[in-house]
């Protein structure tokens, strides 16, 4: 399939009492272990997402096109039916719209990093070992005590050893480079302008880290920071203003009540786990009509390189499946918004699963829920952005096309 126009999937779209839950299980996509030859989905026990297979229609989704590696923007951005190319949104501001932090005009938003450097001020663990959030807010705190002349700063801590870093100034830019080199054994990189305009900035930016990291020095495991997403306050179409929805989304991490905020959704309150994530779908059920529901665990373990982990976890997500079931969605989709192979350790390029269930399916011939299952799958391998018509025709919500 081809990407179909959002403009005109727009023009179709009429309303009906039809419910739609997209389920985005992070990191969906792996690669088969060296020494067995299966991926985290095959080697993981799914008997229900299996049996869910066998009734519906599966395939491979692009997340913002071949080849090309997405963060969880614009992963989940595709799968929200925005080009996530036409529509780049930086990690500061999902970060900022998570938190509910009041960005204004100017404002520059980058997301943090607590990490270990070692003596050498190489980085040792991106993560800091992955610290809880108790500590981070205690080491957020402490940098609130920088000062930076020209520009006002605000730190907030996000959850583990994430945080947010927000300048206030006259004449601030977005537009600088990393300060993650997203691997080991390096020291943070500078800051550097992408355009002219921008040199004022990524010296102050700069001035930021430098104070940081004398605070952090007798600190362990988070004696450094790492900045990277750096953006301004996006405007995209809401869902509803694009296809008349009533949308609602339901997770436990911040970034992506940024992202549901950004596509005008509802950011229900729920609990730290899944099984609370589900009951709130169920509570919530009859006011809205499309529900977003993430699960984010799997992607942490296949950030550490855990095989074993991101396994479990699967498991872990099938043992809901009922659940969600029971909730009687028209329309319930299983997908990723990006790959996090665990025999890789980070994101990467690989299309990703992707299941339809619903009454109006014709059910492809895969009866197991997996990569190669999907690569024979009905729907074949397509771009993240028909997911919405996809979803919207199945619930019955476009109107016919031309006479």
């Amino acid at each position: 399939m081809g990407a179909i126009a959002t403009e005109v999937v727009s023009g179709l779209a009429i309303a009906q009492d039809t419910r739609i839950v997209l389920t985005v299980i992070d990191g969906l996509g792996g690669l088969p272990h060296p020494k067995t030859g299966q991926s985290e989905l095959e080697t993981a026990r799914t008997p229900h997402l299996d049996k869910l297979a066998a009734g519906s229609v599966l395939g491979l989704c692009d997340p913002v096109g071949v080849g090309i590696t997405p963060g969880s923007g614009p992963g989940h951005l595709g799968l929200f039916g925005y080009d996530p190319v036409r529509h780049q949104v930086g990690r500061g501001a999902l970060s900022a719209l998570g938190l509910n932090f009041p960005l204004q005009p100017g404002d520059v938003a980058a997301r943090g990093n607590f990490a270990a450097v070692d003596a050498q001020g190489c980085i040792t663990d991106r993560r800091a070992g992955r610290i809880p959030t108790e500590l981070s807010a205690k080491l957020c705190a402490r940098l609130r005590a920088i000062t930076i002349p020209g520009a006002e700063c605000f730190v907030q801590p996000e959850t583990g050893y994430r945080f947010l870093l927000v300048m206030r100034g006259a004449g601030l830019s977005a537009a600088l480079t990393d300060s993650d080199p997203q691997t080991t054994g390096q020291p943070p990189r500078p800051i550097r302008p992408q355009q002219p305009e921008a040199a004022h900035t990524a010296e102050l930016v700069n001035q930021f880290i430098a104070q940081a990291h004398r605070i952090l020095t007798d600190e362990r495991p988070a004696n450094a920071v790492l900045l990277r997403g750096f953006a301004e306050r996006p405007s995209l179409p809401s869902l509803t203003e694009l296809y008349g929805l009533r949308p609602a989304a339901i997770a436990v991490y911040p970034v992506y009540h940024g992202l549901a905020r950004l596509a005008g959704m509802t950011v229900l309150d729920t609990g730290t786990d899944f099984a609370a994530e589900v009951e709130t779908l169920r509570k919530h059920r009859a006011e809205y009509d499309f529900f977003y529901v993430h699960y984010k665990w799997t992607d942490s373990a296949g950030e550490d390189g855990d095989f074993d982990r991101k396994v479990a976890l699967l498991e872990a997500f099938d043992a809901h499946v009922p659940a969600l079931l029971d909730v009687e969605p028209d329309v319930l989709v299983i997908a990723g918004d990006h790959s996090t192979p665990a025999v890789m350790g980070a994101h990467s390029w690989h299309p990703v699963p992707f299941l339809l269930h619903a009454k109006t399916v014709f059910p492809d011939q895969t009866t197991t829920f997996s990569e190669r299952a999907c690569m024979q799958g009905g729907l074949g391998r397509f771009p993240a952005t028909d997911a919405m018509p996809l979803m919207l025709a199945h619930a019955g919500k476009l109107a016919k096309f031309g006479s």
